[in-house]
């Protein structure tokens, strides 16, 4: 199999799910990884068990995120691969929802994003080499009822992801979204005994962008959709 052509890696958004599973599967290819989030302590677990740092950030913060970056230079160096996993969300009727909290919503999902690839591609671009990949949803293609702000930080986000790639993949950098339009099983969400796989698996997702990241650049896919085989949505 194709080795990662990265070396290493920093995962915005960080947590239990997906971006853990991640972190695993980067660390255990030999990428030095950096994940970072808000709450911090809450990545304890995941930093003993492979040895990845953690850094703080509030990625709505143009500024913070711009710290990020320089301190994961300094811990790993500029990060090869850079995957955003942050999202926002606000759920209620339209006419009932605080124009405020949409307006963070909509800002971590997507202003974020565009801070991080901003970041990225300046680190990239000189390099003539790179991977980012930016984590979408079922929102990202289609609205749902009493979720109109968790859809328009999607929206945004694919749209990113389009523009980004049509850029920096002619100068080397692989800029890839994916969908991920289903349920993330977890501890507190199990698939039920009659149903399963009803759910998607994190280390499964996580293998794929790993599919991703080994990609040659002849044939780079700039969007990928994963859902679980017995979807009924």
């Amino acid at each position: 199999m194709t080795a990662i052509p990265y070396r290493s890696a920093l995962i915005i958004g960080a947590g239990s799910g997906i971006s853990a599973s991640l972190a695993r599967v980067l660390r255990s290819a030999g990428l030095s990884v950096v994940v970072a989030a808000r709450d911090v302590e809450k990545l304890s677990p995941l930093v003993d068990e492979t040895a990845a740092f953690a850094l703080p950030v509030d990625a709505s913060d143009a500024k913070q995120v711009e710290r990020l970056f320089v301190e994961t230079d300094a811990l790993i160096g500029s990060p090869e691969v850079v995957i955003y996993n942050a999202s926002g969300r606000v759920r209620g009727p339209i006419a009932e929802l605080d124009p405020s909290e949409v307006e963070k919503a909509v800002a971590v999902s997507a202003l974020g994003a565009f801070y991080a690839v901003q970041q990225a591609a300046r680190r990239m671009l000189p390099a003539g080499k790179g991977a980012i990949l930016l984590t979408g949803a079922t929102a990202g293609v289609k609205g749902f009822a009493n979720s109109a702000p968790f859809a328009m930080g999607k929206f945004a986000l694919r749209g990113l992801a389009q523009s980004a790639a049509r850029e920096l993949a002619p100068k080397g950098i692989h800029v890839a979204h994916v969908v991920v339009d289903g349920a993330v099983r977890s501890k507190l969400r199990p698939d039920p005994n009659e149903s399963p796989d009803s759910t998607l698996d994190p280390d499964a997702i996580a293998q794929s962008y790993v599919d991703l990241l080994r990609q040659h650049r002849s044939a780079w896919s700039w969007e990928i959709e994963v859902r679980p085989w017995g979807e009924r949505f």
